[in-house]
């Protein structure tokens, strides 16, 4: 059996590949999606997983550690942030970066994660001028929770997260990405675990999630190929 380990924005696109690849090669595939922060600790701790896929910058920070294998890096998936409101409420515009630091104005609570989403959206409130007055409306996702459950529960207004993550949630509308000049994508990437010892057939099931093949896939999920 294959152990891989992921963060939580790219679960469903990977269990659809993973099970594609499984049936064709035979080789069982189990993959666990937690927080990408918890993920990268857990195989900096050496736990053992054969292969990990999370955010680029995070997957050269575990081959910088000697966690991941060097030159193993393989980049799968492109993916932008969104954004919803609860289902059912009015959908601010966010066709363009006024019209979206308007509507961020106007919220009473903004939510978003732990992730590189939640990281890159507090760097554009500070490049704005913003992150002081938004700082009491600020709600951030526990890790492994989806934004969009906190937006469903009525926790959060304005929901900001992976397309991914937010588009198979029931309860929330997806108002859309974020517009051109503010566009959030993180790039997702697969690396080798360094106490794997199933480079062969992990290198396969990489190799099959990174194809063209992959594509519809991908996008079928709202991502799309690296």
């Amino acid at each position: 059996m294959l152990k891989l380990i992921s963060s939580m924005a790219t679960r469903q696109v990977l269990a659809e590949l993973a099970a594609a690849w499984q049936q064709a090669c035979g080789v069982e595939v189990s993959i666990e999606s937690v927080g990408g922060v918890d993920a990268a600790k857990r195989v900096q701790a050496g736990e053992a997983f054969d292969g990990v896929v999370l955010a680029s910058d995070a997957i050269d920070k575990l081959v910088a550690g000697g966690q991941v294998l060097a030159g193993s890096r393989v980049d799968l998936v492109r993916s932008s942030v969104a954004v919803a409101v609860k289902a059912g409420a009015a959908r601010p515009d966010i066709s363009t970066e006024a019209a979206l630091r308007s509507a961020i104005a106007a919220a009473p609570t903004i939510g978003y994660s732990t992730g590189p989403s939640g990281t890159a959206l507090v760097k554009l409130f500070e490049r704005w001028g913003m992150a002081e007055a938004l700082k009491a409306k600020i709600v951030q996702a526990p890790p492994g929770v989806p934004v969009g459950t906190l937006v469903a529960r009525g926790e959060v207004a304005l929901g900001f997260q992976q397309l991914s993550e937010l588009m198979h949630l029931e309860g929330i509308a997806v108002v859309g990405t974020m517009p051109e000049a503010v566009s959030i994508t993180t790039i997702f990437s697969a690396g080798s675990c360094a106490v794997s010892s199933q480079g062969e057939n992990l290198g396969s099931l990489i190799a099959f999630m990174a194809s063209p093949e992959a594509a519809a896939v991908k996008q079928r999920h709202g991502m799309d190929p690296a």
